[in-house]
């Protein structure tokens, strides 16, 4: 048994709401910035490999689970490109043979018509021979295939798609606690039970505290997702009031991390997820203790996403509660120059990777493990400051 505290609560900064309730200050991406360090490298000696198991990804950026950014196709295709998509098992392409058809249904829908209309297409079961052509269809094209499902199907889902031949799983949902209750037996899920039973790495999330971290940690999991409501098109700080700003979330599920290696010797990775829109975002949530991220949107952009610039949160269908919406996001380039350039835009929309192993160099990491160390300072005019012009014209951090 591991036992482990969170020092880091101690020293954290307070404030009094009112009354007896005691509030912790904690901060956005728009709120810190990295310092550069003491040293420079050249970008070819900084290392942005990211590894999951037994599969190694040449930088560390995944395509988050949502219809609107992979598809089987675009899946393939990140996966030649030396990244991961994740496809989403409970999305439209396990509901749908067709699915082109419902995805034009769904991006030509108006405004007040999308979020029914989403919620009747969604309505169709999924079908296991379409979750079984699917992985087989990334496979057979050379990829690696990683799936998602909710908490409440992964005793189901999972088994099943560890025969078919999946490489990853990642079970995830708004929040993921380490054991799901439910008046239904078949929808009850108990994390340490569950990933023992998995030859395959499993990813679990989402999640944004040092205690519940470390509960996934404790579980067994491969890796854990960080952030709840930060994605471009998800509702749920809205919707449900949750939700702690990313780079504090980060580093407190980081520290859980640490603390956990220190005393076992088992390194698991932490993936931040959401809320990251440029090649800034991306790099602060790695200075922050993360070890790679997971993006939505930033994909959803590009000429080959399945969501033809239209990008929509996996909560957005609910029949009961939405907690997500449709936002038009455009088509600004190729996936190959969103993730490796080379960047025509000039507000870090373009070339990811780039930006990661240009700020490396500029701070003087040579790998994401040193990236973790670097100094990050609160900086609330980061973004505003010098940059009036920019503003004016709406051009570069002005955009």
């Amino acid at each position: 048994m591991v036992n482990l505290q969170n020092e880091n609560y101690a020293i954290s900064e307070k404030a009094v709401i009112g009354g007896r309730k005691i509030a912790r200050k904690t901060y956005g991406f728009d709120e810190v910035s990295l310092v550069p360090g003491r040293i420079t490298l050249d970008l070819d000696l900084c290392d942005t490999s990211f590894i999951v198991g037994q599969h190694k990804f040449k930088f560390p950026i995944i395509a988050s689970a949502m219809d609107s950014c992979v598809s089987p196709k675009t899946a393939i295709l990140i996966s030649k490109l030396g990244g991961l998509g994740v496809l989403n098992l409970q999305g439209i392409y396990t509901r749908y043979e067709n699915y082109e058809d419902i995805l034009k249904q769904i991006t030509e829908a108006d405004r007040d018509s999308f979020v029914p209309l989403m919620q009747k297409l969604y309505q169709e079961p999924i079908k296991e021979n379409l979750i079984e052509k699917r992985i087989k269809e990334i496979k057979d094209a050379g990829g690696i295939c990683a799936v998602s499902c909710t908490p409440n199907v992964a005793n189901h889902y999972g088994p099943m798609v560890e025969k078919l031949g999946a490489d990853i799983l990642v079970v995830q949902g708004t929040v993921v606690s380490v054991e799901h209750k439910s008046n239904d037996k078949n929808s009850c899920f108990n994390l340490p039970d569950f990933i023992p039973k998995m030859k395959i790495p499993v990813i679990v999330g989402n999640c944004v505290t040092y205690d519940v971290a470390l509960e996934h940690i404790k579980a067994g999991a491969s890796a854990v997702l960080v952030g709840v409501g930060p994605g471009a098109a998800c509702t749920s700080r809205g919707v449900l009031g949750i939700g702690v700003p990313m780079p504090t979330s980060i580093a407190d599920c980081a520290a859980a991390r640490d603390d956990y290696f220190s005393k076992t010797g088992r390194y698991v990775h932490i993936i931040a997820d959401g809320g990251m829109a440029t090649g800034g975002d991306i790099c602060k949530a790695i200075a922050c203790g993360a070890d790679a991220v997971m993006i939505g949107s930033p994909f959803s952009k590009a000429k080959e996403a399945p969501g033809r610039g239209f990008h929509w949160g996996m909560a957005t269908p609910s029949p009961v509660l939405p907690r997500g919406t449709r936002i038009n996001v455009g088509s600004i380039g190729t996936l190959e120059q969103i993730l490796l350039g080379p960047a025509t835009f000039d507000d870090g929309t373009h070339n990811f990777v780039g930006a990661i192993k240009t700020s490396m160099s500029t701070v003087g990491a040579s790998n994401i493990k040193e990236m973790q160390q670097v100094e990050v300072v609160i900086a609330p005019s980061i973004l505003t400051e010098g940059k009036v012009f920019q503003k004016a014209q709406k051009l570069g951090m002005g955009k």
